[in-house]
């Protein structure tokens, strides 16, 4: 049972996209057109390489973003606002997860490479907003991305917590590496596990999972 090894957190820091909904509901894949098409008018290439490009700074950088604004100078506010104008109707609320999240000791928190009005609104969607104490987007570590440790030392000395009483649970397990490092627990929440040593518990059922913590 993973209960005994989080007696210890007192703070629990979520990731957003397909860690706090399903990745079935696709959700991301409106953002990937969107920043394709961003891609396109920022680079001047044809759709075929700016989603080659999409995906290179994605993997090199932590964020598509991230590398635009280090090889083109893209501007990330309007970046932002653009990708992240979505549908957001095939998200739906979560009675089990919202109950799990909710009954889960000390202080709650969202960390997320995206923005943070686009997390509040898909938060608002799941029926999870409030019960969260903060949300972090990439904004409040001044663009800087997962897995880049200085995003997350960001982020929680903004909040005030301690990473050695601290779990972090995302689906992107390279974004796990630096939470191990820095001392948390670390979930991995993503259909397939990957084991790796800085990886402490893997679930495909985040509510379930938070369920055995109560």
């Amino acid at each position: 049972m993973p209960k005994q090894h989080f007696a210890h957190v007192t703070a629990w820091v979520f990731d957003l996209d397909n860690t706090l909904y399903d990745p079935a509901v696709r959700l991301f894949d409106q953002i990937d057109i969107r920043i394709t098409a961003f891609v396109m008018r920022a680079t001047a290439t044809s759709q075929a390489e700016a989603d080659r490009l999409r995906r290179r700074y994605w993997q090199d950088y932590g964020t598509t973003l991230a590398g635009l604004m280090a090889h083109h100078g893209v501007e990330p506010e309007s970046y932002m606002a653009e990708v992240h104008d979505i549908d957001f109707s095939p998200l739906a609320p979560d009675p089990a997860l919202r109950a799990g999240i909710a009954a889960l000791p000390g202080r709650r928190i969202v960390h997320t490479n995206a923005s943070a009005p686009y997390a509040q609104r898909v938060l608002e969607a799941r029926g999870l907003r409030d019960l969260f104490h903060a949300v972090y987007g990439v904004e409040h570590a001044a663009y800087r991305p997962k897995p880049l440790r200085e995003a997350h030392e960001a982020v929680l000395a903004a909040d005030g917590i301690a990473p050695g009483c601290a779990a972090m649970f995302e689906d992107d397990a390279r974004n796990l590496t630096a939470p191990h490092a820095l001392g948390m627990r670390t979930v991995h929440v993503a259909p397939s596990p990957q084991p790796a040593p800085h990886i402490h518990h893997h679930t495909d059922d985040l509510a379930g999972f938070l369920a055995q913590l109560g």
